[in-house]
């Protein structure tokens, strides 16, 4: 662990600790009423990263059907995805929602790949934040899609930050001083310790948490946050 972002005050009076500590309580907490999550769903790492893509802004039940498409077709490996039509691709990856854009923003992913003769081996050594600035470059991948497939597909140790941790861990009240995507990633990245492991599981279990309780209007009955949360009881 490096340092500290800030300290937080727990509602129920407890004097401040360091962020750290209050991270990894809140992550044993998530972990003691979820279990493990398993993530992310996908069978192999090229999969995930093309999951990565077509999960913008669609439900994943969504991008499974457009996956299941991808498959029947033959059209999930980087070289088939190069070599199909435009249209047919948008139209085999039409469930997952802006399909055309998405479309091309797979063409440019898998050509990017190329670059690593589409051996995603070659993408798990060397200076981790080229490589994202490398991804960041490629049409259609922001920080969230590059982090995912940095985490997820490559088993690099980068925390990805989406609206259920900002909404999660904003109501605990552990929010960093910039609360930008790259404020939000520091928080946890110098605050826990930089495995893989452990930035898959606490993402996973956040989103999980974000999607069965801390939701929009937070169920905060029987919530495993409940008596850290500065937010308990109200819809915020």
């Amino acid at each position: 662990m490096t340092n500290m972002v800030k300290s937080h005050r727990l509602p129920d009076g407890q004097p401040q600790q360091e962020i750290s500590a209050i991270l990894n309580d809140v992550f044993q907490r998530l972990l003691a009423a979820y279990g493990p999550q398993h993530w992310w769903p996908g069978e192999t790492p090229f999969e995930v990263m093309v999951g990565a893509i077509l999960t913008q802004s669609a439900a994943w039940s969504n991008v499974e059907k457009a996956i299941c498409n991808l498959k029947a077709k033959g059209l999930l490996t980087p070289a088939a995805l190069r070599n199909v039509a435009l249209p047919l691709l948008a139209e085999t990856i039409r469930p997952s929602g802006y399909f055309n854009v998405k479309a091309k923003k797979l063409k440019e992913l898998v050509n990017w790949l190329a670059t690593y003769r589409d051996n995603i081996d070659l993408l798990r050594t060397g200076d981790l934040h080229d490589l994202r600035a490398e991804l960041l470059s490629v049409y259609g991948v922001g920080e969230e899609t590059a982090d995912s497939i940095l985490l997820y597909a490559c088993g690099r140790p980068m925390f990805v930050i989406d609206a259920y941790t900002v909404r999660v861990t904003g109501r605990l009240g552990i929010t960093p001083e910039q609360r930008t995507y790259a404020g939000w990633q520091s928080h946890f990245m110098e605050n826990l310790t930089n495995q893989v492991a452990l930035f898959n599981e606490y993402h996973a279990l956040l989103v999980i948490h974000g999607k069965n309780t801390c939701r929009k209007k937070p169920q905060c009955t029987g919530c495993c946050l409940s008596k850290i949360c500065q937010s308990s009881g109200h819809q915020s």
